[in-house]
């Protein structure tokens, strides 16, 4: 069964790490999965008064959701929480209430940072928010990355870090398979 999987970053950065973590975990996957990463740059701030006319952006983040298997999150941590660019998509993905894009979609978490406890605060809100959202969301293996152990100068994966995030990739396509099957 081949996967389709929207995959959004939390970070706007130019040279973001988790952009760069997102694009080399896609390394990490058999050919029948297909990654998409959905813009969320473009979003203007959520405002209810928007719900019955929502502008195009969000239109089309809504479709990108919808047509995918699962998402995949890969976020930093800001002040010991999501950054806001990703709870405005969340929050902009999610309404009206009654339509949102997300029930049933499974959703992985991942992310790194430069900290020693990677994004583990972040995942952890993210998580309380996915499961408002009525995703199901793969609770183990965690990753909490810190940048210098698991990405290399060019973009790729450290080969100390390539069989736990294999690992990691593994269960979480299994998680997909399980629940968009």
């Amino acid at each position: 069964m081949s996967l389709n999987i929207a995959v959004i970053v939390g970070s706007l950065r130019a040279d973001s790490f988790n952009a760069r973590l997102a694009d080399a975990l896609q390394t990490l996957a058999p050919g029948d999965v297909e990654f998409r990463r959905l813009r969320i740059d473009d979003l203007p701030l959520y405002n209810q008064d928007d719900d019955d006319s929502p502008p195009a952006p969000v239109v089309r983040l809504k479709q990108g959701i919808r047509d995918a298997d699962g998402l995949l999150f890969v976020t930093p941590e800001y002040n010991r929480s999501i950054p806001g660019v990703l709870k405005n998509a969340l929050d902009h993905a999610s309404r009206p209430y009654g339509d949102s894009a997300f029930p049933d979609k499974p959703a992985g978490i991942i992310g790194v940072s430069i900290g020693a406890i990677g994004t583990a605060v972040a995942q952890q809100h993210l998580r309380t928010i996915l499961a408002y959202l009525d995703m199901p969301t793969l609770g183990q293996p965690e990753a909490f990355l810190k940048a210098d152990d698991v990405l290399t100068g060019n973009g790729g994966i450290a080969e100390g870090s390539r069989e736990f995030l294999q690992d990691w990739m593994d269960a979480y396509l299994a998680w997909v398979r399980h629940h968009a099957g």
